[in-house]
């Protein structure tokens, strides 16, 4: 079957921070909080975030998004060293900095190849979506990056309330999809960067699924996870890669059918 539709990801496949968050944290903590070590913010981030991910998958809490991300930063900040009444005490200023930050392109900028790829895919007819485990604030920033109109349906986590990898996501944005046209999995491919809930989960929903890890520094590391197992694993180094797959496949097929 040709590819009818192409999900993404949003961060780390089409857009990135536009420094480092660590860098970006750093900045905006040091008013309040002092000089922190950098190197111990970005180690505290990964792990503040991971541990409210688990805590409360898909932004739930009675505060909402704000109060998610309230409990993340301050970990961030007490994890780096900052002294914890201090935290508390400034929370109140430095959290809609923050917020206000990652919610434009002042935080965020895309990746070069995400532009181009995504409009030659359109006029190719192949349909461009998002699924991302992403806040609401996605949408601002993909406005603010001029993209949103190449990405629809946009999928948020926090607004359906559900997260990769549950099937469900992926079965949504073809069911969007297929409003205007028949479509099924199998004519739908998912790109993102992370293993377990952007390619297996995609599998697991019967699309095509590749991951992407661009090397170096725009990629912050090819292996996400230790001991991931990438063997077998259709990877990526950048959204060109995926561009072509689709264009030989579908020129392919195309020729096969006729």
């Amino acid at each position: 079957m040709v590819i009818k539709l192409v999900t993404f990801d949003a961060l780390h496949t089409l857009l990135t921070p536009r420094r480092p968050i660590y860098v970006q944290y750093s900045e905006v903590f040091a008013p309040f909080l002092g000089a922190l070590d950098p190197d111990r913010i970005r180690h505290s981030f990964k792990s503040s975030l991971k541990q409210i991910q688990k805590e409360k998958p898909v932004y739930k809490g009675q505060a909402g998004v704000l109060g998610w991300w309230t409990e993340v930063i301050k970990g961030t900040a007490i994890g780096a060293g900052a002294r914890p009444q201090v935290v508390e005490e400034s929370l109140g200023q430095i959290v809609p900095v923050l917020m206000k930050r990652f919610s434009s392109r002042e935080g965020y900028k895309l990746f070069d190849d995400a532009l181009p790829v995504l409009w030659q895919l359109r006029k190719m007819n192949v349909r461009t979506a998002l699924v991302s485990n992403a806040d609401s604030r996605m949408r601002l920033v993909l406005d603010d990056l001029d993209v949103s109109s190449l990405l629809q349906p946009l999928l948020l986590s926090d607004e359906v309330g559900i997260e990769k990898p549950d099937s469900e996501m992926f079965r949504m944005a073809q069911k969007d999809v297929a409003l205007q046209g028949s479509i099924c999995a199998d004519e739908s491919l998912h790109v993102g960067d992370e293993l377990y809930s952007d390619y297996h989960g995609a599998q697991a929903a019967g699309m095509h699924a590749m991951l992407l890890r661009r090397p170096g520094p725009d990629g912050d590391g090819e292996r996400k996870e230790v001991g991931e197992d990438l063997r077998h694993v259709n990877v990526v180094p950048n959204l060109l890669a995926v561009l072509n797959w689709v264009k030989n496949r579908n020129v392919d097929l195309g020729t096969a059918t006729r």
